[in-house]
């Protein structure tokens, strides 16, 4: 890897540090201990632009190390600017100084090469801006916590469970991360409704017979600000769906039969019998925002259940 390669993976990390929440200190220590080790020259200096990126790492760094070697680097960095500044004053004169006593015509070619020179110097410094402005959509700020890294590995795992892969999407670790990050900004923490919230996403995203959800959420069709906060039953498979269907609407016909004994279907099927002769009662015991649980009799052997 060539000094410019090197200098340019480490300006990306960088960047997400410096756009980010602070984390990931000692990382940017460690890449600024290797960038101060390159043999970084005025050519690197304006063709990366990393200059720009490490004085941004220092505004918004709050670890002293970090701060200290960022304006040493900084500072060194300067003294090319400088020596070039100085080369390019005396330069001039010496070449005004031949154009008064000569008229030569050497020193219009020497003028006509300094002013090629500065275009192309300009050139490279609006195609490094460009560059800067589509490396500022980077994916969400990284984080050194144990419990979110293990959450977005679990993440990453769901959607890789069927193995198949989709060409021109984001990979299931980048979609993990902003799924993540989407929900860790919801509650700042970690705590247990944080964890609830990462478990229900990584269920769903895992059932094999629901497809659809993971399929959607690879391709875009829903993004992870909005995954994150999708309820069960927004979540749930067709078959899922059509079944609550049948079933809100055989209560609204059976609402006299509903409160005193359940109401009788033929959809579900005893597990331990196998026949489809069974009442259900539907009833609110968790939170208003989550879906009801129904309690299933098999009229036929007596064996009860129930699913959410």
């Amino acid at each position: 890897m060539t000094a410019e390669e090197e200098v340019m993976r480490i300006q990306k990390k960088l960047t997400k540090m410096s756009n980010g929440d602070g984390t990931g200190q000692e990382q940017a220590l460690e890449l600024l201990k290797i960038l101060q080790k390159l043999p970084v020259d005025l050519d690197l200096l304006t063709k990366t632009r990393i200059g720009m990126t490490v004085n941004a790492l220092r505004k918004s760094s709050h670890d002293e190390e970090v701060i200290s070697l960022s304006k040493t680097l900084i500072k060194n960095w300067k003294k090319f600017l400088n020596a070039s500044n100085k080369d390019g004053k005396d330069s001039g004169s010496t070449s005004s100084s031949k154009k008064k006593e000569e008229r030569s015509d050497k020193g219009k070619d020497d003028d006509r090469k300094r002013d090629s020179d500065s275009g192309d110097v300009k050139i490279k410094e609006e195609k490094t801006r460009k560059d800067d402005k589509k490396q500022t959509s980077f994916p969400p700020a990284t984080t050194t916590d144990a419990v979110r890294l293990k959450c977005r590995e679990l993440l990453a795992a769901a959607l890789r469970v069927d193995g198949k892969t989709i060409e021109g999407c984001a990979s299931p670790e980048e979609l993990a991360e902003e799924l993540e990050e989407a929900i860790y900004c919801e509650f700042k923490n970690t705590d247990n409704r944080y964890k609830n919230r990462v478990r229900s996403r990584v269920a769903n995203l895992r059932d094999a017979k629901n497809p659809t959800l993971r399929t959607n959420f690879l391709v875009g069709a829903i993004p992870a600000k909005r995954l994150a906060v999708m309820s069960a039953e927004e979540m749930a498979s067709d078959e899922i769906k059509q079944l609550r269907d049948k079933f809100k609407k055989e209560a609204i016909n059976d609402a006299q039969l509903a409160t005193v004994q359940g109401t009788k279907t033929d959809l579900l099927k005893c597990g331990k019998c196998k026949q489809r002769n069974c009442t259900y009662n539907q009833v609110q015991t968790r939170s208003a925002d989550e879906p009801m649980t129904t309690f299933v009799l098999c009229n036929h052997c007596g064996n009860r259940w129930k699913f959410c």
